[in-house]
């Protein structure tokens, strides 16, 4: 922990070595303070060579052009790019920084974005890694730049959206490139307050992790239909005008916190998904999605706020022709909790012109005035533990007052905003909206008749026992996603069947996770909590646990379908 004793660890290191001239490589993934990590080694390695690998970039405006394919005008979304990190760095600048390392008299340190391209051969090798949370925060505070750019003090939209589509695409990349190979790993979430661990302690870490439940570190986010029922439930500030977003399990962008002798070591949670994909998510499941965790649980919170925008989400085609994304965004509402006349707007009115809803939307975007939703849009009453199914192409938003679990698959950002009310954001300027994407791919046919009897409730039961029921609540059949429902005052049977199960709690106040053969510590959730149960572990019950006992909990559990996966996704 701290500066200087990982530098003593590296003397130490290089000490063990008895090179005359050891060469150390820090390589960083985007958003890591490159100049903190420079200040305190030069300080402690005086008279070693320290090499910022970050001046072989590219210039600025030469990356700008190598990236705009894929980040493009659009203003919310881009192309993922097939870019490496090597094509970030000028090649001749690369060899210039090669022969100062071979010309250097003793120690090499070399750090940043690109340090592993400069020194591949390196003694040491650390990877100061960084979540992607917290790169959102140094970019609201205009602390940091996107890879390879000068512009710290540009729109945060747009610097999330080069992230998205751009940086975080590379930075991955090359990070799994360099996991069989690095020797220590740095946490530098914190400014300031580095900690270090082992390679190999660090492996077993994320070992343990896939033989046992598991929660990631949860991020929550204010937004102009926000509520405060997550400030309560999640013991958020009360300070915040609200919380409209609960990011409870998206390992994309969460983080595993891993407790080592009572410090708390961060890392990004999809470096598990890297590491240990076959046992985290299940055989089946890899070969058709690969390194990627494919299911998204997260809080939608209207309760005293307002509607969501109207919107829709892309059809398969659409996304991997446009986006260049394998699979896309269906989705479902779990409904946590709602006020008296909550409601849902989902699916088409009978007999909609669809020239004339577009002709109105089209009006009020450019012209502005307000969009009479209820016209076109249906509007369903809806009450807690109702379960709402929104494939792809279908029309809809959550309205005021009600708290949604939303089930769905990961891409989570392509979402085409149909109108927003008129409203603007917390930035005060308005919201982008897509509606020349939106009206590619609305499902016309998606009207008040189908929407009732294909995608409102359709809860069957499975199963029941002493004490339980189970039931299927969804996804449609168009999803690659199945939940069950499973209302219990004693304990439940579960089995991963191969594949990573994701559960939240949805009523009740405290359950207890445990293994039936002891092969893992019992585990307690508590109410709105979202877990991960790695396909590996295979059997585990759940019963309710403390103030809880004897009382009625319920979970709700997402799982992949592994029946005709592939047809899922688009190769």
């Amino acid at each position: 922990m701290g500066w200087q004793d990982i530098a003593e660890l590296l003397q130490n290191e290089i000490d063990k070595t008895k090179l005359r001239k050891p060469v150390i490589a820090v390589e960083c993934y985007h958003g890591v303070f490159v100049d903190e990590i420079k200040a305190n080694l030069q300080r402690k390695f005086s008279s070693a060579t320290i090499i910022d690998s970050t001046t072989a970039l590219k210039s600025a405006a030469d990356i700008e052009k190598m990236v705009y394919p894929f980040v493009t005008d659009d203003p919310v979304f881009g192309y993922i790019a097939p870019l490496e990190l090597r094509d970030f760095f000028d090649g001749i600048t690369i060899e210039s920084l090669q022969q100062k390392l071979k010309e250097a008299a003793n120690t090499v340190i070399v750090i940043g974005q690109g340090a592993s391209l400069i020194a591949p051969s390196a003694d040491l090798l650390l990877y100061a890694d960084m979540p992607r949370w917290e790169i959102q925060l140094r970019f609201r505070r205009n602390e940091i730049c996107n890879l390879g750019a000068d512009n710290s003090d540009a729109e945060f939209s747009y610097q999330y959206k080069r992230s998205f589509f751009v940086d975080w695409r590379v930075c991955d990349r090359h990070k799994q490139e360099l996991m069989a190979r690095w020797d220590y790993m740095l946490d530098t979430t914190v400014a300031g307050s580095p900690k270090m661990i082992s390679a190999s302690v660090f492996s077993d870490a994320l070992k343990t992790t896939v033989r046992r439940p598991f929660r990631v570190v949860p991020f929550f986010d204010p937004g102009p239909w926000g509520g405060q029922w997550l400030k309560e439930v999640c013991d958020l500030d009360r300070d915040q005008q609200n919380f409209a977003w609960g990011f409870d399990c998206v390992p994309e962008e969460n983080s595993l916190l891993f407790n080592f002798d009572g410090v708390l070591f961060e890392t990004p949670a999809i470096n598990l998904v890297f590491a240990q994909p076959t046992t985290l998510l299940g055989k089946k499941v890899y070969e058709a999605f690969g390194a990627e965790f494919p299911i998204r649980f997260d809080f939608l919170d209207t309760i005293d706020g307002g509607n969501l925008s109207l919107q829709v989400h892309p059809l398969k085609e659409y996304i991997r022709e446009k986006f260049g994304m394998a699979y896309t965004q269906d989705e479902s509402y779990y409904i946590l909790d709602a006020k008296e006349n909550a409601f849902v707007y989902l699916g088409l009115k009978e007999h909609v012109v669809p020239e004339k809803m577009l002709h109105e939307l089209q009006a009020v975007q450019e012209e502005g005035g307000d969009f009479d939703a209820e016209k076109y849009v249906e509007k369903w009453p809806i009450k807690k533990h109702d379960h709402i199914l929104i494939p792809a192409g279908t029309v809809h938003c959550s309205g005021a007052d009600t708290v949604v679990l939303e089930i769905s698959a990961t891409p989570y950002i392509f979402t085409f905003k149909l109108w927003d009310w008129g409203r603007m954001g917390l930035d005060g300027k308005p919201r982008p909206i897509s509606l020349e994407h939106g009206k590619q791919v609305i499902q016309w046919d998606r009207t008040t008749k189908w929407t009732e009897e294909n995608i409102i409730n359709q809860i069957e039961p499975v199963a029941q026992g002493d004490g339980w029921c189970e039931e299927r609540t969804g996804l449609d059949a168009t999803s690659f996603i199945e939940t069950r429902r499973h209302w219990f005052t004693g304990k439940v049977e579960h089995h991963t069947n191969g594949v990573v199960n994701v559960l939240n709690l949805i009523e009740g106040r405290e359950a207890i996770i445990e293994s039936p053969v002891n092969a893992f510590e019992p585990y307690v959730v508590h109410y709105a909590e979202t877990f991960i149960v790695p396909a590996e572990v295979g059997g585990y019950t759940i019963r309710p646990f403390g103030e809880s006992e004897g009382k009625q909990c319920a979970t709700i559990k997402a799982f992949v379908r592994t029946e005709n996966l592939l047809d899922y996704r688009i190769n």
